[in-house]
């Protein structure tokens, strides 16, 4: 191996399982949330993203409570969540704000009680950090499969309601005068979302799950108007985050003080927002050009 790529990649890196399983989680992860993320930013319901993120610290410490997988946990109750929101109503901009502030505080409410139980009756001291932050390193290689399982169905539900959803969002009046099923669409919207979510809260923690979703998205379309180039561009933004996360935190390890490490979604998120803020000097750039 040579010296430059030696100053980069620190030794190990390429053969370590963990790094792996964590690029290959991040990978999946970041093009869910790319397409999601879109519709989630044009919709202006990146508070119900954030809602649904906060809600996965109570399935992920209810995972830890009852020693099952922190997926199913961030997963069950995202979609509890979300099913929550539908059914007090989220047709209108004030009724979702609504619905989510109600679920919000009342699963906020579980999840401090679940993190003090996990704490305080089994000890595991390390729940409450994985729950909030995540840790891509630790995410076993049997959950791989499930990931994309999980992964592949809200993709498939984006691109089946791709028309009639980008039509309502735009437009939900002329979409419903043209026959378009708002509600049944939106609660259909509200299924990838909950599962893209649950996703990112266990790659980058249940409280960062949003600069995931929301970052490269928002960022994307600053830099195209097309739903379609965003997604793709999101996605390339998320993957590119993820993949030089990864790469930083395990160089870290080696970094003063040493035998430590930063985590991964620190990087993740610093790079996001690096990438937002880039994107918005592109634009207006183009503004003045």
């Amino acid at each position: 191996m040579s010296d430059a790529v030696k100053a980069v990649f620190e030794t190990g890196f390429f053969t370590d399982q963990p790094v792996h399983v964590a690029l290959a989680v991040g990978t999946v992860v970041a093009v869910i949330t790319a397409a999601v993320g879109v519709f989630t930013v044009m919709r202006g319901q990146s508070f119900a993203g954030e809602a649904l993120g906060d809600l996965g610290a109570t399935g992920g410490s209810a995972a830890f409570l009852l020693d099952v997988g922190p997926l199913w946990g961030f997963t069950l109750m995202s979609l509890a969540g979300a099913a929550a929101m539908e059914l007090i109503g989220i047709e209108r901009p004030r009724g979702r704000d609504l619905a989510t502030g109600i679920v919000l505080g009342a699963g906020l409410g579980l999840a401090a009680l679940f993190l003090y139980l996990d704490t305080t009756y089994h000890n595991t001291t390390g729940a409450t950090i994985t729950v909030l932050f995540g840790s891509l390193f630790a995410i076993s290689s049997s959950t791989i499969v499930p990931v994309a399982a999980l992964g592949a169905a809200a993709l498939a539900i984006v691109l089946m309601l791709y028309r009639p959803l980008l039509l309502s969002t735009v437009n939900a009046d002329m979409a419903a005068a043209r026959g378009v099923p708002v509600r049944l669409v939106g609660a259909g919207y509200m299924l990838a979302l909950a599962l893209a979510v649950a996703l990112a809260a266990m790659t980058i923690g249940a409280i960062l799950s949003t600069a995931l979703l929301i970052g490269p998205a928002a960022t994307a379309l600053r830099l195209t108007a097309r739903p379609g180039r965003a997604m793709l561009v999101a996605a390339l933004i998320g993957i590119a985050a993820v993949w030089l996360g990864v790469l930083l935190a395990y160089d870290s390890y080696y970094w003063p003080p040493a035998q430590h490490g930063w985590p991964v979604s620190f990087f993740v998120v610093t790079l996001i927002f690096l990438s937002y803020v880039a994107s918005g000097l592109v634009a207006r750039r183009r503004g003045r050009s």
